[in-house]
């Protein structure tokens, strides 16, 4: 009889759900470098998506999600596959949020996560040389490719009358894609780009860079780079040289610091920047609001990597980045029941029944390709030292 009960009681234990542990997600983005002023809020997109998961106590049979930082410095190939070789190996996490800026992304891809074979979901990388990488199924992101991005931009012009346009670009992968996708789409739109020239970031003086660039001339200057270094700088020299007074802003330049940076000479430049005017974004405004976060640039796309993340996992049955890659698009499209921010526990339990979801979180996400984002772009009017949005294209 007792051999009998403990043959019972083992069945049991096998037959019941999972023992929980503790699962890791590394979010690894520029804490110091040229976009440092909105990495915090980006990461606390991701940990709000994190908390929201951790509390439902419905992940994986009631396992707490940890957020495990690191900084990839944007621009610094090498530190950044130091700090994700660290989160993999020293750290242990399950799957990786980020990382943030083009370059840097792709080195820690190609020489970290992929020998590795750890899933990486970007909320902000957006070369179009990524959507041909190599990527062993690892990589996602939920922010649309600059080649989407340089035909909107091209088109905002073309709508404001812009006939021609001095180029500047950050002098990495990310300004060297936007630059041609934003080139080649003004001139397919009948636009003339007079320069095209690359810039360096952490410099102390541009006025050779903005010498060359008032010599080509232009309506306006396109400064494909980053708010809080070389961007700034462009800006500030041209300003201070008189060569522009109309600047033309892609997402690495939207945020907050660059306005509170230049003052009041900034008002009337406009650009463009990943985002949605769907039912999803209004109701995350409102959740950061609550949670005391900044919803400003890629912080939607912060919370929907991350929950992506999670919500994989659970379709998978597994913390494992070998079983999570293949349930990423899985849980992003059609068909299934459409989830929303604050859905996370509803959307976990409709997984764990065995149903499906169709994830369309904060910035409406819909993945195509090889985990491309079809995404959505917000218009951008700096406007009283602010960066408004004017409409959604």
């Amino acid at each position: 009889m007792k051999k009998l009960l403990l043959a019972l009681a083992a069945t049991t234990m096998l037959a019941g759900p999972a023992i929980a542990e503790d699962v890791k997600i590394g979010v690894i983005l520029g804490f110091t470098g040229p976009i440092e002023s909105l990495t915090p809020d980006m990461a606390s997109g991701a940990e709000m998506a994190m908390k929201e998961v951790s509390d439902s106590g419905a992940l994986l049979g009631g396992s707490k999600v940890e957020s495990v930082r690191a900084d990839s410095t944007c621009v610094d190939a090498a530190a950044a596959q130091a700090a994700a070789e660290r989160l993999i190996t020293a750290d242990k996490v399950n799957v990786i949020m980020g990382a943030d800026c083009s370059g840097v992304t792709t080195a820690i891809l190609q020489n970290v996560a992929m020998p590795n074979g750890v899933v990486m979901i970007s909320p902000s990388a957006t070369s179009p040389a990524l959507s041909d990488l190599e990527d062993n199924g690892l990589f996602f992101r939920t922010s649309p490719s600059d080649a989407r991005q340089g035909q909107v931009l091209a088109q905002v012009m073309k709508d404001k009358g812009v006939k021609s346009a001095a180029l500047t670009y950050t002098n990495n992968d990310y300004g060297k894609g936007l630059a041609d996708s934003i080139k080649k789409n003004v001139e397919d739109m009948g636009g003339k780009i007079t320069i095209t020239a690359a810039h360096e970031d952490g410099k102390g003086d541009y006025s050779a860079e903005v010498g060359a660039l008032a010599q080509a001339g232009g309506d306006v200057l396109i400064v494909a780079g980053y708010l809080d270094q070389g961007g700034k700088g462009i800006i500030q020299a041209a300003l201070d040289s008189g060569a522009f007074d109309t600047f033309v802003l892609p997402d690495g330049m939207i945020g907050d610091s660059l306005p509170l940076a230049i003052g009041d000479d900034l008002n009337g430049s406009y650009g463009t920047l990943p985002g949605t005017d769907s039912p999803g974004a209004a109701t995350f405004g409102k959740m950061a609001e609550a949670a005391g976060v900044n919803p400003g640039p890629f912080v939607a796309e912060s919370y929907d990597a991350a929950a992506l993340l999670m919500l994989a996992m659970q379709a998978a049955g597994s913390s494992e980045s070998s079983k999570v890659k293949d349930k990423v698009s899985d849980v992003a499209n059609a068909p299934g029941e459409k989830i929303y921010p604050g859905e996370l526990a509803k959307a976990l339990g409709i997984l764990a029944d065995g149903g499906e979801i169709d994830y369309v979180g904060a910035t409406d996400v819909e993945l195509i390709g090889a985990g491309e984002s079809a995404g959505n772009y917000r218009e951008i009017l700096v406007s009283d030292g602010k960066n408004t949005t004017v409409k959604f294209r």
